[in-house]
């Protein structure tokens, strides 16, 4: 008896799919391993805006303090962005692929596709959050300078937090950076294949429409979400019981009195790591549009 054809063509329909979505997530790998060059070039600058961030401080005088603590201390803490950069691809491109494929089964053409990327994204958002959270409680131990003696060491930092609850540990400041993610990465998958396709139309090369699209999709997520960040710099600064009391609308209350009620002090070093934020997401998504475009020819 012969074989049925709709059984081999479901069995090359499952390993197309399976290619699609591994292919997202290697692609999305590929694309953020490239930009991390754009990490290791900016990190004093953006150390620079995190001593901003912590203390309010005018650039001269974190510059001073980074210079005060010397070149060998200067890319302390750079290793935890380098290795969330690079999985944060992988992490999100195909995870909210997956998503998306998954949840446009469900919904059956109901949602038009820039909202349905959205719901994936703010999906890709909460895992995110969940993954990469004590990474960047890590690195925001080490980039405060106070921390230098008690904590001088990566592994120090990680065996002084693995002591602490988890709350206070590892996942301290687990809610605002799952909404900022949440948030950031729904508006970034909404907007960025429709303002992509706008850009295309006004006769722009797809490399350079792919580039503007993350950097303007960056700009319209960090404007209203830098105070989140703000937020979680400060939650995520200190260690140990006295410096961690308090959880996010006391620390909130807290990081606004200090700022003296100001929205300036409040974003103060911003326009620096929007600028950063808008170059690095710029590229990462035109090199991931580029393997995209390629993969599908």
């Amino acid at each position: 008896m012969g074989q049925d054809p709709t059984v081999n063509a479901g069995d090359d329909a499952t390993e197309t799919n399976h290619a699609a979505r591994f292919r997202s997530y290697l692609h999305g790998g590929t694309s953020s391993l490239v930009s991390t060059l754009t990490t290791i070039a900016t990190f004093p600058l953006y150390k620079t805006v995190y001593r901003q961030q912590l203390h309010s401080t005018l650039v001269r005088e974190a510059v001073a303090q980074l210079y005060g603590e010397g070149f060998r201390k200067l890319y302390r803490g750079v290793a935890p962005p380098l290795l969330v950069r690079t999985l944060q691809g992988t992490l999100l491109f195909g995870v909210q692929d997956t998503l998306q494929r998954r949840a446009s089964h469900l919904v059956a053409g109901r949602l038009p596709r820039p909202l349905l990327q959205a719901a994936a994204g703010v999906g890709t958002g909460v895992v995110e959050a969940l993954v990469f959270t004590p990474f960047e409680r890590v690195q925001n131990v080490l980039q405060n300078g106070r921390n230098d003696h008690r904590l001088p060491t990566q592994w120090s930092v990680l065996v002084r937090l693995s002591a602490e609850p988890l709350a206070r540990g590892f996942y301290r400041a687990l809610l605002p950076i799952m909404a900022r993610n949440a948030l950031g990465s729904g508006i970034y998958f909404g907007l960025k294949n429709p303002v992509r396709d706008a850009l295309d139309q006004q006769g722009l090369s797809p490399t350079a429409s792919s580039f503007t699209s993350g950097a303007v999709n960056s700009l319209v997520i960090s404007l209203p979400l830098y105070p989140l960040s703000v937020l979680v710099a400060n939650m995520q600064a200190g260690v140990g019981e006295e410096e961690t009391r308090g959880g996010v609308r006391a620390c909130a209350r807290r990081l606004w009195a200090s700022r003296e009620r100001s929205v300036a002090l409040l974003y103060r070093g911003g326009s620096l790591v929007i600028l950063r934020s808008c170059v690095t997401w710029g590229i990462t998504t035109a090199i991931y549009d580029r393997l995209e475009r390629g993969s599908s020819t």
